[in-house]
């Protein structure tokens, strides 16, 4: 089974191409600044390095975020219009879940917890725990949104290595890490395709400064 796993909730996007969890290919792509779209380019690439072609892909998994509203909303129109397009599942990920698996590496004996973390903008952070044991990694806590202020409390009350992007940790998440979460991606069950959207966490930056200014919710 060849799966399609794709990322955008950061500004740095990611691909990857599986057979069954054996990872053939990965790749990034940049998101932001950028005059043209460049994931469905590095879609298209990492197919064509290993052979393969949309008419290959059985499923597709997406990341879910959170993260940055535009990008996440590239990365999931990408992801449905494959699955629409294929007849296919679309299956949803953690992207706070990619930045742990698909980063870890296999260390010593025994389990190892990490907090990672999302920029959520105004001074505040997405995060949530998982651990990594004998090559699984398992989310053991909620998502949460805190203060900064507060990441290294919370981190030391769990005794987890803190981990994310732009930070001494610097892990991106990335489309790779759905090779050591796929069975429970699986059991999770697919999309429904006609209503899923990405977790954005937050509204986009632009409806914030359009309620604050009608004084109405942008969809009322």
């Amino acid at each position: 089974m060849i799966t399609l796993a794709l990322d955008a909730s950061t500004y740095r996007s990611s691909v990857a191409v599986l057979d069954d969890a054996r990872v053939l290919i990965q790749a990034t792509a940049t998101m932001k600044g950028q005059d043209r779209e460049k994931l469905m380019p590095a879609v298209a690439e990492a197919l064509r390095s290993v052979g393969a072609s949309l008419q290959s892909i059985g499923r597709v998994v997406c990341g879910a975020g959170p993260g940055s509203f535009t990008s996440l909303r590239i990365a999931a129109s990408i992801a449905k219009g494959i699955a629409v397009g294929r007849s296919i599942p679309l299956y949803a990920v953690s992207s706070l879940a990619l930045i742990v698996a698909g980063n870890v590496k296999d260390g010593p004996r025994g389990a190892r917890r990490y907090l990672a973390v999302q920029d959520a903008l105004r001074g505040e952070c997405f995060v949530a725990e998982f651990e990594h044991h004998e090559g699984a990694v398992k989310q053991v806590s909620s998502v949460r949104l805190i203060g900064n202020d507060q990441l290294e409390m919370v981190a030391g009350a769990s005794e987890s290595r803190v981990v994310g992007p732009d930070l001494k940790e610097n892990w991106m998440p990335h489309a790779r890490g759905t090779a050591l979460l796929l069975d429970e991606i699986i059991a999770a069950g697919p999309v429904d395709l006609a209503s899923w959207e990405p977790i954005y966490g937050r509204l986009a930056e632009a409806q914030v400064k359009w309620e604050a200014a009608h004084g109405r919710a942008l969809r009322d």
